[in-house]
């Protein structure tokens, strides 16, 4: 992939970016399960920092036509697995997810998956070292965001089986 391909590639990653939050924020609002709107939001949010990342970044290599030495690589660290913590230890282990919730979830991990991949081959076609840590830093991220989804898809379908999984019950054979 050479510089104009990426440069592109950094213009499909906003409009991804953009597109997820407003999928998130709409999703935020209008679930009532608590982990879900919680989750929602966080990914929403975290998107923002990467599409506001990724502008800044596509401003000034375009203007440049390579990777610019004053982009900033460091992008807010995502709380979704906070969220899951703390959501065990305050909520009710009964409440599922309705048959919405479930679907955006499941469209979400989808976003995710193919967002990870996507900045995996960012990375993967660049030299700069720069630009490689940014790219695998968001695939991370991306990785993060599925993986607490498929947690949550978890807890919607099975909210007890879900609980004892994260509470980590074990016996003891003492």
């Amino acid at each position: 992939m050479d510089e104009k391909e990426r440069l592109n590639a950094l213009e499909v990653a906003l409009n991804n970016e953009m597109r997820e939050r407003e999928f998130y924020l709409k999703h935020a609002n209008r679930t009532q399960n608590p982990l879900g709107k919680r989750m929602f939001q966080q990914i929403g949010d975290d998107e923002l920092e990467h599409y506001e990342r990724i502008k800044q970044l596509h401003e000034k290599w375009s203007k440049k036509e390579k990777w610019p030495e004053t982009v900033p690589l460091k992008v807010k660290d995502t709380i979704v697995k906070d969220i899951l913590v703390d959501f065990v230890k305050r909520v009710d282990e009964k409440t599922r997810g309705d048959s919405d919730d479930l679907e955006a979830v499941r469209i979400a991990i989808d976003f995710e998956a193919k967002g990870e991949k996507f900045y995996a081959e960012i990375r993967e076609a660049s030299t700069d070292p720069k630009e490689k840590e940014f790219f695998d830093l968001l695939s991370k991220m991306e990785h993060e965001h599925y993986l607490s989804l498929k947690d949550t898809e978890e807890y919607f379908i099975d909210p007890q089986s879900w609980f004892r999984k994260m509470e980590h019950h074990t016996l003891d054979g003492g």
